[in-house]
């Protein structure tokens, strides 16, 4: 057998920390659930971070996240109920405030010491209710450029994929993908525009596709997974939000939001249209993608020069912050 013939192993670049590595989770603002599903007195339950945690609001209409089970027994507080910014649980009655403390047994005892839940850094944005996987936020969660008032929005989740929330963003950076296979004709090299941050990547998008779609907008990447798109679209301004969620190890679903300015001038009918175009136009790309998501194995092997701001998205991720300080109470 000549050297030619001898198996080799598969090149690969430095190790990537994957979610879950060591019992440890990127740390970042992750969806929860829609703010339009935690109306006054739901409790609703979700997995994050190889656990489960629920979410209902306090007296002020406030959303608050806390760990899933019951310091009693560990009963899932999801199928208890919540009154008076209370969440009781459904089994004996503990009941917990929006910081996780427990305020009374349903049997009357005295509360035991330490009987609190874990409570995240919690936040309502685009209509969404955000976690933050620590004890304090490291960046913050972005903004549009005018308020939400003015904004005509409409939002969605995807299903389920075999992946993690960095590495859908990491697509985002590869910017070949823009030409191949989406097949961009680009105005500016975006390359030429890359921008970041300590906690965000971004760069411009100008040109248009095939069918004449033309683009002119502004996409980052806040943390490993907040995926935010402002600009214009054919003409008219928009913005697209995407985010991850992270439920557990090598998976995830992602929630969306998108919008345009309200015109007063424009009928309903026609601010419909635009939405539809916006959603169709989003939706092209995830078509064009779904294939590969749906099967790829994601494991950066050899690099080119064209893969430059990937790259330093994956370097980026190498040394991204890992935490998980509500571990003991997630399971």
């Amino acid at each position: 057998m000549t050297s030619l013939d001898a198996p080799v192993p598969r090149p690969t670049s430095p190790h990537l920390p994957h979610e879950g590595d060591d019992g440890l989770y990127t740390q970042s603002w992750y969806p929860i659930c829609m703010a339009e599903d935690l109306t006054p007195g739901a409790v609703v339950g979700a997995e994050f971070l190889g656990g489960r945690v629920v979410a209902f609001r306090d007296r002020s209409g406030r959303p608050s996240v806390l760990s899933a089970y019951c310091m009693h027994l560990g009963a899932d507080l999801s199928v208890g109920t919540a009154a008076g910014g209370l969440l009781r649980c459904r089994f004996h009655g503990w009941t917990y405030d929006e910081q996780g403390v427990c305020r009374r047994t349903g049997s009357g005892d005295a509360v035991p010491e330490g009987a609190r839940l874990f409570r995240f850094p919690t936040e309502e944005r685009f209509g969404v209710v955000w976690a933050f996987n620590g004890t304090e936020p490291i960046f913050r969660i972005p903004g549009l450029p005018c308020p939400e008032e003015e904004i005509r929005a409409r939002r969605g989740r995807f299903g389920h994929l075999a992946m993690e929330p960095w590495m859908v963003s990491a697509h985002t950076l590869d910017l070949q993908h823009l030409s191949l296979p989406h097949g961009f004709d680009l105005k500016v090299p975006p390359a030429d525009t890359v921008r970041r941050t300590e906690h965000s990547h971004g760069y411009d998008l100008v040109g248009s596709l095939p069918d004449g779609t033309a683009y002119d907008v502004r996409i980052d990447i806040h943390g490993p997974n907040l995926f935010l798109q402002t600009g214009l679209l054919n003409g008219r301004w928009y913005f697209w939000m995407t985010s991850p969620s992270l439920p557990a190890p090598g998976r995830t679903d992602s929630f969306f939001v998108y919008g345009i300015r309200k015109d007063g001038s424009e009928t309903e009918e026609a601010a419909e249209e635009a939405l539809q175009r916006v959603f169709k136009a989003q939706m092209q790309f995830y078509s064009d993608d779904s294939d590969i998501f749906d099967t790829i194995h994601f494991q950066p092997g050899l690099l080119t020069a064209r893969d430059k701001t990937l790259a330093m998205f994956l370097d980026y991720m190498r040394t991204y912050p890992r935490a998980n300080p509500a571990r003991e109470f997630l399971n």
